[in-house]
């Protein structure tokens, strides 16, 4: 494997490009009246219109078209004033009309680009496109293993038919499968952070298809390439582009040709297998929809779109390094999740220590909440409790061990800090006479500790702090302790 990996990485070059959909989280369809819904019995929402009855006509939800103009400009797309709603002819049994409703030369969004933080580089990945149109029927493959080439009959559900879709199509500046998973990372950042989607992979509200090939380095010619579909997680897309960029190495490197085909990712086998094989290009024959005029989408409105539009991931992320002082890979996970940075921001408004208050969402909150599988908004600490709980720890009230069990008691009831530890007696011993009666008490019932200690064994000193933290419940101050027991010893 390693020589495999060595031939990747000095003879070939891989070139990906990724065709994201979108669908768009608004209240009806693209082009009717009919509520947009999940999990609903089949075929419930559903109109003339969405099932392509002859004489029903399409209205256009400008809304679905906001959002696009959102997303185009937050990709860095020129916005095009002039754009036209195509028929693209086909036919499949998920698709009522026998053509969808889509954007063909005259998008809403061309010429953008989204940078990409790999780690030790950013990536520039250029976006060809972002088009809108509706989505298909979905079928349902009724077999042993639900897949179409082993299913015994289909159903179809048309509820998703019609939902506002958009589809980001990207240059193939894409140069490796971590790559291509970071890249989807980003892009379901921001489109979060415009609140257009809840880009729920589970529920198929963002799906990515790839177009991977390979070629020697020393070659300007792209190599054939091949299309794999159901990469509907980011472990998947990274898993299914490292098996199909090693299978087309094999393939060349055993004196064969890779042959243009249409794949499926299969997650159990972690394979991609053949669907169909695709010796040109689709004819689609697609031609201007004759129910639905031009779309002229006034310059005015473009900028108020523009003035709405959220701070990016990216910006958040220069802001949190800047005004805070946080580290890069802080700032990345602070300022790359919408619930995390809102949160974090909240309770800095309470406490002003931004490097503590990430240590603690990243770190026990956390576990917490991954432990449980709820959301940080789902979680019963408020963003003020948190900030009295490092107060309190800051001040001295508490220990940061006892803070840890206060902590556990919030998460569990969401009392405030204070409740917790006056109903548990758990305030800190700070008054230095009365730790001084608990620390003459342990020095002496422990004389051949003190012996250890005198005679420069240093570490005998952390035997005597545990047993004055045993005696006092884990409630003294540490560093008084520290401060007065050394005093005592010298």
């Amino acid at each position: 494997m390693e020589n495999k990996s060595q031939d990747l990485k000095n003879e070939y070059e891989t070139v990906i490009g990724l065709e994201t959909h979108v669908e768009l989280s608004t209240l009806t369809k693209m082009f009717c009246g009919c509520r947009l819904s999940f999990g609903e019995p089949p075929n419930t929402y559903t109109c003339p219109v969405c099932l392509g009855h002859p004489g029903s006509l399409p209205v256009i939800n400008k809304k679905a078209i906001e959002n696009a103009v959102k997303i185009a400009l937050a990709l860095n797309c020129t916005i095009k004033e002039h754009t036209v709603f195509h028929r693209k002819n086909y036919f499949y049994p998920d698709m009522p009309k026998n053509y969808q409703i889509s954007q063909y030369d005259l998008p809403v969004g061309i010429d953008g680009y989204v940078d990409v933080n790999i780690g030790s580089y950013i990536r520039r990945i250029g976006i060809t496109r972002v088009h809108v149109e509706e989505d298909t029927g979905k079928l349902l493959h009724i077999g042993s293993t639900g897949r179409i080439s082993e299913a015994n009959y289909s159903i179809v559900d048309f509820n998703r038919a019609g939902t506002p879709l958009i589809e980001i199509v990207t240059m193939p500046d894409i140069k490796s499968p971590e790559e291509a998973r970071q890249y989807m990372i980003t892009l379901r950042n921001i489109l979060i952070m415009l609140n257009v989607s809840d880009c729920s992979m589970e529920e198929g509200s963002i799906r990515s298809d790839a177009n991977v090939s390979i070629k020697l380095v020393t070659d300007s010619k792209l190599g054939t390439r091949t299309e794999i579909k159901n990469l509907n997680s980011f472990k998947f897309l990274q898993k299914g582009l490292d098996y199909e960029v090693q299978r087309q190495i094999d393939i060349i490197k055993s004196g064969r040709k890779v042959v243009q085909q249409t794949r499926h990712y299969d997650s159990k086998s972690q394979t991609t297998k053949a669907l169909r094989e695709k010796e040109e290009a689709h004819d689609y024959r697609y031609f201007p929809d004759p129910d639905l005029v031009p779309m002229k989408l006034d310059t005015d409105w473009i900028n108020e779109i523009k003035s709405t539009l959220p701070e990016l991931p990216s910006a958040k992320e220069k802001r949190y390094k800047e005004l805070y002082r946080l580290s890069d890979y802080d700032s990345s996970l602070m300022a790359n999740d919408l619930e995390f940075s809102s949160y974090f921001e909240e309770t800095l408004k309470y406490y002003n220590d931004a490097k503590t208050v990430c240590n603690w969402i990243m770190g026990d909150f956390s576990a917490y909440i991954n432990k449980e599988g709820i959301t940080l908004k789902q979680s019963k600490i408020s963003p003020e409790n948190l900030a009295s709980l490092l107060k309190m720890i800051d001040s001295g009230e508490i220990s940061s061990k006892i803070a840890k069990s206060v902590f556990e008691e919030m998460y569990t009831n969401g009392s405030s800090p204070g409740e917790i530890i006056s109903k548990k007696g758990l305030k800190q011993i700070s008054d230095a006479g009365e730790l001084e009666k608990v620390i003459d008490e342990v020095i002496s019932s422990n004389p051949d500790v003190i012996k250890q200690y005198k005679s420069g064994k240093s570490k005998a000193i952390g035997f005597l702090i545990g047993q004055i933290m045993r005696k006092t419940q884990g409630k003294a101050n540490p560093g008084l302790v520290n401060e007065i027991i050394l005093k005592k010893l010298s």
